[in-house]
């Protein structure tokens, strides 16, 4: 008996670290700007000849405020997740805050800095705790971003391991509306690497510096572990 248990433990454990959610999905700036307030929504859809793995979906919404110069809390309100054979389910919030750890421009990279609780109420899922650092360096049109995550499970059920991710963009500036890039994830902890297009773009509304800010994206798997496709999507309205 003791020997089922184990095997589901570990189990669940390598089931946990495959589930890929929204925000697994984007590459993070270290820029806080002071009273910024935003409302977000992000989805992920998978496709591949995997029956485990097509039909993945996550769909994430959230509100943040920027209360200082350098802080940038974020609230996931709402995380839904669909498997195959499973249909959508709430898996949980989050609880994520972004931290500017130098003004922009005063070193030869700007960075900051993630850490985010996120608390899972699916069965046999523990919650997890994710921290790393954030750079940017922008070069005349240029926009180059590198983050690297790690992840910790805590709670019930929880691994003494640490899942590392790393995910980049090197994004071209045309105009405010749009900013076509490349972006690519590589998560060593279930062998997936993914790369792929993205175009984003900034779309002023009304007066204030209020704007609707867009990402549409395609990131192929470039190894067999990986999802053949994901298809990623963003919209944010950003308010002062």
């Amino acid at each position: 008996m003791q020997i089922r248990h184990l095997l589901l433990a570990v189990s669940m454990t390598a089931y946990c670290f495959h589930i890929a959610y929204a925000d697994d999905f984007i590459v993070y700036s270290p820029y806080v700007t002071k009273n910024q307030s935003e409302i977000e929504l992000r989805t992920s859809d998978q496709l591949d000849n995997k029956t485990d793995i097509n039909g993945t979906r996550a769909i994430q919404a959230s509100i943040s405020h920027a209360w200082t110069s350098w802080w940038r809390p974020e609230i996931y309100i709402a995380s839904y997740q669909h498997r195959p054979g499973v249909p959508f389910q709430h898996s949980g919030y989050e609880f994520e805050n972004v931290f500017q750890l130098a003004p922009e421009g005063k070193y030869w990279v700007d960075s900051g800095f993630l850490l985010s609780y996120a608390y899972k109420n699916q069965p046999g899922i523990p919650s997890t705790l994710e921290f790393g650092p954030l750079f940017e360096k922008q070069e005349q049109r240029f926009i180059e971003q590198v983050n690297f995550i790690w992840e910790k499970q805590i709670g019930r059920r929880a691994n003494n391991q640490y899942a590392f991710r790393t995910d980049a963009s090197l994004i071209y500036h045309i105009s405010q509306s749009l900013s076509p890039g490349i972006e690519m994830y590589l998560r060593p902890v279930d062998h997936s690497y993914q790369i792929g297009p993205v175009f984003s773009g900034e779309i002023p509304c009304g007066e204030h510096g209020s704007e609707m800010e867009y990402r549409l994206g395609t990131v192929l798997g470039i190894n067999k572990a990986a999802p053949n496709v994901t298809l990623l999507g963003s919209l944010s309205y950003e308010f002062f």
